[in-house]
């Protein structure tokens, strides 16, 4: 990673080309937002890049506006590629891709899982300049060779974080074996620069530089501090809906009682994640199991109060979990210690009620820590994004598959087509669905102290999954 070149200084609307003047006009920006207005002339001077920059921040702009100066649009070719982690970004993208470049010539496809191939082939085949998609469904196109890659020029990666916390690394991993052998120009966008956010920028991005919208450097070894308004007699539910929806590799939940530590352990347990509990009461031999377990980095979450985990020492812990914050206020630092140390990245995420959130408020003042407020997810936010990463996952199986093994499968579509148009035995392909998510995605991670890699077999998306939304700050 190189941070030693020039700094480019920021640009405003006006000093840029006028065709790129247009086109921000036809999108209705009046000025540049900050991501842009840093971005666009290291994307403009052929830079590769490493963005840190959340949603909402304007990033799309800041590395679509510069495409209508690096690509050609008299030939008509695959030149860019922009690699999204869900279908709605891919149609946000795609969206204000076709509002930017109206009739400038450049052409957009998006290209996504869970749909149908049809329409996405027909986009292909009229050509493409610019190809916007998730991992999964673009390495079927390039199987398939309903796309190739060998005029590509830039390559962009939107929320790489997320993208891995979907369980797309094994399929980026096989899609780079499909990009040209010249030298591209690359680009990554995405909230923090986790260690295995950094692996995936050297798996596919030459000697990139860093950019920080809020300091001078991106601080990649940071605890993240966020929190959820809960009501109190749904915390229970609340913390599965986030836990679904973060993806944490790792983490401790902290109670602060040992029988909300028992009852929180059961109902994780119930939903299928591999968490055990750590309270005084254990005895020594049960402790000690625990513990081991803990050491070895094969269990996922630790359910402790603050007495069980003093003096708990976990390395590459993504994400502590206060279920509920405690009373006396140091206890929330020495919680959140437990995350994003020895250069690892972390992220302390809270549940607290409107009352709770006053205390909360102190304790970020006392200690001045940036506190981020984050919406809590609904049971459709997590029906959405669930059913994408197990339908990606799905279809990554499939594409594993032999010939023989898919034809032999065959007999079975009547058999499913018939169960999804039958609103009761329907249930049992949502039993089937179930299992092998539970399998696939609750059984114990691979210790993270192993070397991440291609050929390690580990997943780092698995590691840490943040999702970035509107936030309040106090």
């Amino acid at each position: 990673m190189n941070d030693k070149k020039e700094i480019l200084p920021d640009v405003t609307l006006d000093q840029l080309d006028p065709a790129l003047q247009q086109a921000a006009g036809r999108a209705g920006w009046t000025i540049l937002m900050p991501v842009q207005a840093r971005g666009i002339p290291c994307l403009l001077a052929g830079r590769n890049m490493m963005i840190q920059a959340r949603t909402g921040s304007g990033k799309t702009g800041a590395f679509l506006l510069p495409l209508l100066s690096l690509l050609d649009a008299r030939k008509n070719q695959c030149q860019a590629l922009i690699l999204v982690p869900t279908r709605e970004l891919a149609r946000q993208v795609w969206q204000e891709a076709e509002t930017l470049f109206g009739e400038g010539g450049l052409r957009a496809a998006a290209v996504y899982g869970g749909v149908g191939y049809k329409a996405q082939i027909q986009a292909l085949k009229e050509g493409t300049h610019i190809v916007v998609g998730t991992p999964g469904r673009i390495l079927d196109h390039l199987i398939k060779r309903n796309l190739s890659l060998k005029t590509l020029k830039v390559l962009i990666f939107d929320e790489a974080d997320r993208m891995l916390s979907m369980g797309f690394y094994p399929d980026m991993i096989k899609l780079k074996q499909h990009l040209p052998g010249h030298a591209l120009q690359g680009c990554m966008f995405s909230a923090t620069f986790p260690s295995q956010v950094q692996f995936i920028a050297g798996e596919f991005i030459r000697d990139p530089e860093f950019i920080s919208l809020s300091e001078e450097q991106v601080h990649v070894a940071e605890t993240a501090h966020v929190y959820y308004t809960v009501q109190g007699m749904d915390r229970d539910r609340s913390l599965i809906r986030i836990i679904e929806v973060e993806n944490p590799a790792s983490g401790i939940v902290f109670c602060n009682t040992k029988s909300e530590v028992r009852y929180i352990t059961t109902v994780l347990q119930n939903f299928g994640y591999d968490a055990d509990e750590l309270t005084s009461d254990l005895s020594q031999q049960q402790r000690e199991k625990v513990l081991e377990r803990v050491r070895k980095g094969t269990l996922r979450f630790l359910i402790a109060t603050d007495v069980a985990a003093r003096g708990l020492d976990i390395p590459d812990l993504s994400h502590v979990i206060q279920y509920q914050i405690p009373e006396d206020y140091e206890a929330y630092i020495h919680r959140t210690g437990r995350t994003g140390r020895a250069g690892a990245s972390g992220t302390a995420i809270a549940l607290v009620t409107e009352i709770e959130k006053i205390t909360l408020g102190r304790i970020a003042k006392k200690y001045g820590i940036d506190m981020e407020e984050w919406p809590l997810p609904s049971d459709k936010d997590v029906e959405n994004i669930v059913s994408e990463r197990l339908t990606a996952l799905l279809e990554a199986r499939l594409r594993s598959r032999d010939a023989q093994i898919v034809e032999r499968s065959r007999r079975f579509i009547p058999l499913g087509r018939g169960l999804a148009e039958n609103e009761e035995e329907s249930a049992i392909i949502a039993m089937l669905l179930d299992e092998y998510y539970q399998q696939v995605l609750h059984a114990p991670l691979i210790p993270v102290t192993r070397q991440s890699g291609p050929d390690s077999g580990e997943d780092p998306g698995r590691r840490k999954g943040r999702s970035r939304r509107k936030k309040r700050r106090y």
